[in-house]
């Protein structure tokens, strides 16, 4: 199984609303002593085997809008099919701090994702979605996602990288129906 966490590499990022999907992929490597470190498939990447799988997750440097050269990259060295894959990623459309797992679909107007599906030629893999919420009435979008989140928002933000850390476990060890059933609503 291939764990792709979507964001943008650099300092400057690091806290952005856009890494989401870096700081749970981190998260879930922390908890599983996995060290995503190594340069590989034009991202960075660590394997382990967590409940008799290979698990590999990994965080593409590619910039977000290019996200699916690096996981096409890593599916092919890896072997897996789309199928075999879980995108972690934030979502504009969901309020912040939900979560939401669904297995096939659409981008949703997410680059990241569209890059994947491009690279791909299909919408035919698991994603989960953290929210964070539409931005403020005279934001730009691209400077919403790219900025960090308030003070006030980083305890939400913190729980749903938790939740969501907890969610991958959830896949990993049971399959995707009991995750769905609690991050699906």
């Amino acid at each position: 199984m291939l764990i792709a966490g979507l964001g943008n590499p650099g300092p400057a990022y690091r806290l952005s609303r856009h890494n989401l999907g870096f700081r749970v992929v981190d998260a879930f490597a922390e908890r599983n002593g996995l060290r995503c470190h190594t340069r590989r498939w034009r991202g960075v990447a660590g394997s382990a085997g967590i409940h008799g799988k290979e698990i590999t997750v990994l965080k593409p440097l590619t910039y977000m809008n290019l996200s699916g050269l690096s996981v096409r990259s890593a599916l092919d060295g890896l072997g897996l099919c789309p199928g075999d894959l879980l995108v972690v990623h934030d979502d504009m459309d969901l309020d912040l701090g939900r979560t939401r797992i669904r297995l096939r679909g659409s981008s949703g107007g997410h680059r990241g994702v569209q890059s994947i599906i491009d690279s791909l030629g299909t919408g035919e893999f698991a994603r989960l979605r953290i929210g964070i919420g539409r931005p403020p009435e005279g934001v730009d979008p691209v400077d919403y996602v790219l900025g960090s989140f308030a003070p006030a928002e980083e305890e939400v933000v913190r729980g749903a990288v938790d939740d969501s850390a907890d969610a991958i476990m959830e896949i990993i060890a049971a399959g995707y129906d009991i995750s769905m059933s609690r991050h699906s609503s």
